[in-house]
């Protein structure tokens, strides 16, 4: 069974994962972090490249396969699930690398929400009055 804690950490982490997954694809393994890298790739290449290094032969393999696929899928949601998968297994096997990855991320906050984003004309915002997405729309008068 895994943690609360690895749960609330991999729902924290994954935007920012799956966000490098998507810029780098399956580069972001081993390629050298660009100084211009927007922070969030950043720090998901950061979380990966730490994975990669903590893993045995078999773990390199699956991540490996798992970003591949991640690149070719055209569904975020679905990506950020499989990834998050696979880090739940990861720090649900390994204390040190839950510690090391725990120090990449900012504490979280009494409070702290959390809103993403994903796919074309898609909208986040934790309150709202009128959202309108798509085309021919008018706003409604006031």
């Amino acid at each position: 069974m895994v943690s609360a804690e690895i749960v609330q950490w991999v729902q924290q982490a994954g935007p920012a994962v799956t966000a490098a997954v998507g810029a780098y694809g399956a580069a972001v393994l081993t390629r050298a972090q660009d100084a211009a890298a927007d922070a969030t790739v950043g720090l998901g290449q950061r979380i990966l490249q730490a994975v990669w290094r903590r893993g045995d032969e078999e773990c390199r393999a699956e991540l490996e396969r798992v970003v591949d696929e991640a690149v070719d899928e055209q569904d975020d949601a679905y990506t950020t699930a499989v990834l998050s998968r696979l880090l739940k297994r990861a720090l649900q096997d390994d204390r040190e690398l839950r510690e090391e990855l725990t120090a990449l991320l900012p504490a979280p906050s009494a409070g702290t929400v959390t809103v993403t984003a994903s796919g074309e004309r898609s909208i986040a915002a934790q309150h709202i009055g009128t959202a309108i997405t798509g085309d021919g729309h008018t706003p409604p008068q006031q």
